[in-house]
């Protein structure tokens, strides 16, 4: 089969389309076909091994998974021995982050309890977009944010893959939903349902007057302090992105800053798992959540496409047409 692989560290320019051998299901596995798979910040982490740390998970001098791509879907090629819920012909996705990555490839293997089945009703491209993402968004406003109907939640980085979920899913929960993007992308967020749209380039949020239930900060850079001022008493501020910086600041400061103020601060939360892959696909197929794609890419244009990202350029999503 043909894969993108990278045997180094590095930038876009060390990825190489290959032959490999296809994956051998085990007796709990599922072999799927993947016909799309969508491009998240992680994959461009584990390729730069940016920051440091992700070494000590991926291999300290060289890359232990040489294959990117946890975002995937397609259809059931085999089934191991020990499989029952899935058979071949079933058209599934999944996230792989947690079962070996291994998405920017023509086929893909991984525990069955991996895979959620795919509705009739949504494509293949559309359902790539949904695992890492989606799943952040989901848990990182209703498990880490707590959010109710009626609160009011900004969210940072409103225009991006996390993000253009987050809107659309605060919503749904009933919330009153304040997002921050660029000027040129906010119409776009507008569509999504916000209840009003911050352009950070002409205003900082967090020097106005106004104060939220929960910040769910996906991108975009503030103080620590910034963020803890403009919660409301009993707020919560989830980091779900960002600089490496910022995470570290978070990490470290985090519980001291917030400390004894009834405020709270915690990470979003990011469990991939069926029933949540399941939840948001039938949102997706009851026109309740909308996927949005910038662009779409070959597999040979993996590299073009994790440099776009990158970059910052990017609306919503990304996504790679593997079967194209």
């Amino acid at each position: 089969m043909k894969a993108i692989v990278h045997t180094e560290y590095g930038p876009p320019e060390v990825l190489r389309l290959q032959e490999v051998p296809n994956p051998a299901p085990k007796a709990d596995e599922v072999l799927v076909k993947v016909h799309a798979a969508s491009v998240n910040a992680a994959d461009w982490r584990l390729l730069m091994a940016h920051p440091f740390l992700v070494r000590l998970y991926n291999g300290l001098l060289r890359p232990k998974r040489q294959v990117l791509g946890a975002d995937v879907a397609g259809i059931v090629e085999a089934v191991g021995k020990d499989v029952s819920r899935l058979r071949p012909g079933d058209a599934v996705f999944a996230d792989l982050a947690h079962h070996g990555w291994g998405g920017f490839a023509e086929y893909a293997c991984a525990r069955e309890d991996a895979w959620a089945a795919k509705p009739a009703g949504v494509s293949f491209a559309d359902a790539a977009t949904l695992p890492t993402a989606g799943i952040t968004a989901l848990q990182g406003l209703r498990d880490a944010g707590k959010l109710k109907a009626g609160e009011a939640v900004l969210i940072n980085g409103a225009s991006g893959g996390v993000g253009t979920f987050a809107v659309q899913l605060a919503k749904h929960l009933g919330a009153i939903v304040t997002a921050v993007c660029s000027a040129g992308k906010a119409e776009m967020v507008r569509t999504l349902g916000a209840d009003r749209v911050i352009d950070y380039g002409q205003e900082d949020f967090t020097r106005r007057t106004d104060r939220y239930d929960l910040i769910f900060a996906v991108n975009g850079y503030h103080p620590i302090l910034d963020y803890k001022r403009a919660l409301r008493p009993n707020g919560r501020y989830v980091m779900a992105g960002g600089t490496a910086a910022q995470m570290f600041e978070a990490l470290l400061l985090g519980p001291l800053v917030f400390m004894a103020s009834g405020k709270k601060m915690t990470s979003a939360s990011w469990s991939p798992n069926p029933k949540d892959l399941a939840l948001l696909a039938a949102l997706v197929e009851a026109g309740k959540l909308k996927p949005l794609i910038e662009t779409h890419y070959p597999l040979s244009g993996v590299p073009d496409a994790i440099r776009h990202l990158a970059d910052g350029h990017a609306r919503a999503k990304v996504v790679i047409d593997v079967a194209a």
